[in-house]
């Protein structure tokens, strides 16, 4: 079969590789629609997750099923699924003691273009189908399962992570796909006032359609001299970083309160050490709690957040930008999502 891999560090191709064999609890999927990652980037052209040979990227995206294993119970070939991009291994003692996420080790839920051949293959193989995979139903988009995949769930994690109350003042820092669902999943759960920092205007007017209430443009000026400027050097109560160098942790930590928590769900693709700021983390004593995480897998997750899209609370196709047709293009989308250009927020390609 054919793949878009990685070949080594800052270099990219497409190669022959095996069909992968189904295992008596997994399946093969084919690809309908797939979308590239910011995460694909920092993984190939920053090494982030050291060097990798000949791994085949991409771990966003809806498919039909071609093959199932001999216990699958809730599949079968022809069904169209929605293939979350954390698929941990569920039939492990490691995921009864701790987050599935990390049943084994640290990360392993990320399968797809971490551990093993990702989605922009002719085929791939997705590990305990029954508990991983997710029905797409008639009445959710090709387009919204794809951007549920990662896009959603990750962002809405931010929210979760930052424990967000009634009322509270949130800052989402960047403001792309990821910092954009962030938003919606802030909103949901009962944020007031909603700051997103950003520069690209086509970035703005989606974090204004998604519910946020003001920018603040880091090219005018230090970001947290800005938002404590906005709260009348009060702070703010949640902050979730979406995006940036690790040195973004520095301006979460100035400008959330004590009490606060910064929510990390960014994929920091350089650098050994993620500075803290001493004297504005009150010595290690403010009360302000740092937590970061890998975005929840697994069925029961991506069934939750179709009926969030089935019951119109969100609304995930606004950020696609840019759709490609044909499995060729795959190559094209990667490159649209490293050079960022201005109309960019989020590509797809249709395997056609």
């Amino acid at each position: 079969m054919k793949g878009f891999a990685m070949l080594g560090i800052g270099e990219v191709g497409w190669i022959e590789k095996d069909r992968p064999k189904v295992g008596i609890y997994d399946a093969i999927v084919k690809p309908i629609a797939v979308a590239p990652c910011t995460s694909d980037i920092h993984t190939v052209f920053e090494g982030a997750l050291g060097e990798k040979k000949n791994i085949i990227l991409g771990h966003e995206g809806v498919g039909e099923v071609v093959e199932v294993g001999s216990d699958v119970k809730d599949f079968k070939p022809g069904d169209r699924v929605v293939i979350p991009a954390i698929t941990p291994d569920w039939r492990t003692m490691g995921s009864q003691r701790c987050l599935p996420q990390h049943a084994n080790e640290m990360l392993d839920g990320w399968k797809f273009s971490n551990i093993k051949d990702g989605v922009f293959a002719e085929f791939f193989h997705v590990n305990d189908a029954d508990m991983n995979l997710a029905h797409l139903p008639k009445e959710v988009s090709i387009e919204a399962g794809v951007m549920l995949s990662d896009m959603v769930t990750t962002g809405f994690h931010g929210a979760e992570l930052a424990d967000i109350r009634l009322g509270d003042t949130v800052v989402v820092i960047g403001i792309g796909p990821v910092g954009l669902m962030a938003i919606v999943g802030v909103k949901l759960r009962g944020a007031g006032r909603i700051i997103g920092i950003g520069s690209r205007p086509a970035l703005i007017d989606a974090a204004k359609f998604y519910g946020v209430n003001e920018i603040v443009n880091y090219k005018d000026g230090p970001v947290d001299e800005q938002i404590m400027d906005l709260t009348k050097n009060k702070g703010v109560d949640r902050v979730i970083i979406a995006g940036g160098s690790p040195d973004i942790m520095k301006t979460a930590i100035k400008i959330v309160k004590p009490g606060g928590v910064v929510s990390n769900i960014n994929y920091y693709g350089e650098g050994d050490i993620i500075p803290i700021p001493r004297l504005d983390w009150g010595s290690g004593m403010a009360h302000k709690k740092i937590v970061g995480g890998l975005t929840p897998g697994g069925r029961d997750r991506m069934e939750r957040l179709l009926k969030l899209v089935q019951y119109n609370r969100v609304d995930p196709e606004r950020l696609i930008t840019h759709k490609l047709h044909g499995f060729e293009k795959v190559e094209d989308s990667l490159m649209l999502m490293k050079n960022k250009q201005k109309d960019l927020i989020k590509p797809i390609v249709y395997v056609d």
